[in-house]
């Protein structure tokens, strides 16, 4: 069937990006790793948030009983972005950037985890074969795209401390 194709698809990049984040808080300091290790993790993140925005949540948001998780969602991709931004802005040799990954990497968890356990199951409910099929081709192809376009962009946030 092929919504558990495109669900199993998403959660392919999750389990990715659940690596990534584990190997960064291994690092240490301004170190090489970790830039490479947060550089990566930010093409990975940004490039798989805009690919699922114009597969999954452009089809959910037009099921009534969806739009609102789907919205919710969505709303969470730009909170994370924003904060992606704010640490690439941060000197990364301070406990400052430490405490600023923390935080995103909770915060990042626990949207995926919610997308996984409570999303995923009511957009499978909703959805048909051919929004599955829809949802998995314009993935495949946008994925690509937008994480070559992806960039590491250092802006603070208005109310960071650093």
């Amino acid at each position: 069937m092929a919504y558990d194709d495109i669900f199993a698809r998403l959660k392919v990049d999750h389990d990715r990006h659940r690596k990534l984040l584990a190997q960064i808080e291994q690092t240490t300091g301004a170190s090489d790793e970790r830039a490479a290790l947060f550089a990566e993790f930010t093409f990975e993140a940004k490039g798989h948030a805009a690919a699922e925005e114009q597969a999954l949540y452009s089809t959910v948001l037009r099921k009534p009983p969806l739009t609102a998780c789907g919205r919710h969602s969505v709303a969470e991709h730009h909170e994370i972005e924003e904060a992606l931004n704010d640490i690439a802005a941060t000197d990364m040799s301070t406990g400052g950037w430490l405490t600023k990954f923390k935080s995103l990497s909770e915060r990042y968890l626990h949207h995926i985890q919610e997308e996984e356990d409570e999303m995923f199951p009511k957009f499978a409910a909703e959805l048909t074969e051919e929004d599955a099929t829809f949802m998995r081709e314009v993935f495949e192809r946008r994925k690509a795209a937008e994480k070559d376009k992806a960039e590491v962009t250092p802006e603070k946030k208005e109310d960071s401390k650093e």
